[in-house]
């Protein structure tokens, strides 16, 4: 595959402002480094905002869904079914993360780029060549082409959902069957144990995790090499071992990279979306966030391959980007507090030196 887009240079967080964030976390009315992880998240989002006050409040939630042929391998406690009744019940308002949208006065697009689904879903948006992948534990995943056209919808959505500014991005996903290829891609990119990356997904038991392990090794043992010897080797495992959300997502995050919106990066999908998107465009990794740190066996080992510290650890597992509209409401108190804490002269408070 011939890089376009996704290969272009991303901006910088500006070091300006970073320093003037830091100069004034140092004048309010606290003792320096009291607020803890507050205080550098909200130094981090104002370099990444190039602004001396950070915001959270207009974020959009993307949500994208795919189904997965690996499904055919009882590699999921749910039937394939249950992909394409889930985007009903997001456009219907009843999935988690529509009531935390909802809850948090936030805009929630639904994108399907490779579900079962032949017909049009109302409140859904349609942008697929296919309808889901093919099991990757025999061929590839995906073809170049529909790899390109996943790229190319993630893209789109974020332009569609940005198009009137952002100051965050929510990502989430729903695709049965995608912790196996989430864990394939972790496993391919960052040679992780697979023992470390395969959890019970949508609840397996202990049998069926074992199988599920074994299918994967047998797909990277068909894959590894032509992965390995691609001039991109991510996008070579997202084709061939990727979700059509994953790869949307991972575009999505490079799309988003390059408008200068942050991403609020949700669980073990997205962490995977994250690392493949990182791995194409290096550029990436500072706009960034991680919410939390889910209970899914593999999520902590890829948090560790990208050097981040979530905000959050509550044995989530569900996706849909939950985990990081949980984590909002925490962006936006570290906003608040630097934006609107009175400095120690303002206040006519005196500091550590004793000046008031």
């Amino acid at each position: 595959m011939t890089e376009t887009w996704y290969g272009q240079a991303c901006g910088q967080p500006s070091q300006e402002y970073r320093q003037r964030a830091l100069a004034r976390q140092r004048q309010l009315t606290k003792p320096e480094g009291a607020l803890g992880r507050l205080e550098s998240l909200a130094v981090e989002l104002a370099a990444l905002q190039a602004v001396d006050r950070p915001q959270a409040q207009r974020v959009p939630v993307l949500v994208f869904a795919g189904d997965h042929g690996v499904t055919a391998q009882g590699v999921s406690a749910y039937p394939a079914e249950v992909t394409v009744q889930m985007l009903h019940n997001f456009a219907g308002g009843g999935a988690a993360i529509a009531v935390l949208a909802r809850e948090l006065g936030l805009p929630l697009h639904v994108w399907d780029v490779g579900s079962r689904a032949s017909s049009a879903i109302a409140g859904v948006v349609q942008s697929k060549t296919r309808q889901g992948t093919d099991d990757f534990s025999t061929g590839p995943a995906m073809t170049e082409d529909d790899l390109q056209a996943a790229f190319d919808a993630g893209r789109r959505a974020v332009e569609t959902a940005c198009a009137e500014g952002a100051d965050l991005l929510v990502l989430g996903e729903m695709g049965i069957g995608n912790t196996t290829a989430a864990s394939a891609l972790a496993a391919a990119l960052a040679q992780l144990p697979l023992d470390e990356l395969v959890g019970a997904g949508t609840g397996l038991d202990a049998v069926r995790m074992v199988q599920k392990k074994n299918l994967i090794t047998r797909a990277l043992n068909l894959h590894g090499a032509a992965i390995t010897a691609a001039a991109m080797p991510a996008v070579a495992a997202l084709q061939r071992v990727g979700g059509l959300e994953i790869a949307a997502m991972s575009a999505a995050m490079i799309a988003a990279a390059q408008r200068g919106v942050a991403v609020l990066v949700d669980g073990f999908i997205v962490s995977a979306a994250a690392l493949a998107a990182v791995r194409i465009n290096p550029g990436v990794r500072p706009w960034l966030l991680f919410s939390h740190q889910s209970a899914e066996r593999g999520h902590l080992r890829l948090l560790q391959t990208l050097e981040a510290q979530p905000l959050l650890a509550l044995d989530l597992r569900l996706g849909e980007g939950s985990g990081a509209a949980l984590a909002l409401p925490l962006v936006r108190m570290a906003c608040a507090l630097h934006n609107s804490m009175a400095t120690f002269a303002e206040a006519a408070v005196a500091d550590r030196d004793g000046t008031p």
